[in-house]
């Protein structure tokens, strides 16, 4: 089983399709983003987190040890506050309909993507934060309290 540190990351989305290459002013929205699948992200920072569930299963998949969980800095990880390493913060740049009509370019505007693990199986499981924070495709003010 591995740890935080130690977990096998092979980001393989974001070597195969574009990445916005400025990198300046990650959480400030932008009317468009051309020619890229991806912008950078960074997490907003949590104040005093805190792990409220877990699950072992998920954890297995991963091929985390369930006892990092105990670590003082296990909260502090799985809400962005410290970057796992290996893991590659972006937001997902996409189209779409809303309410019955194209919208045009729609994105994560406050999902990031963190990266690709691969567990011992050889099977690849991308991971994501929920409610992370503000993206260049936000749209209004993150209100969310909780990260899944």
């Amino acid at each position: 089983m591995s740890t935080f540190e130690h977990l096998n990351f092979d980001n393989l989305t974001l070597r195969t399709l574009p990445v916005l290459a400025d990198t300046k002013d990650l959480t400030v929205p932008r009317q468009k983003v051309s020619g890229a699948s991806f912008s950078r992200a960074k997490p907003t920072p949590v104040e005093n987190p805190s792990i409220v569930a877990a699950s072992a299963e998920a954890l297995a998949l991963l091929g985390l040890d369930p006892n990092q969980l105990a670590r003082p800095d296990a909260s502090s990880y799985l809400c962005g506050n410290l970057d796992i390493p290996g893991a590659e913060p972006a937001a997902h740049c996409y189209c779409g309909h809303q309410f019955g009509h194209f919208s045009g370019q729609l994105g994560d505007g406050a999902t990031m993507y963190l990266g690709e693990v691969l567990n011992r199986d050889g099977e690849r499981w991308e991971l994501q934060f929920k409610g992370a924070g503000r993206t260049h495709y936000s749209r209004q003010v993150l209100a969310s309290g909780a990260r899944q």
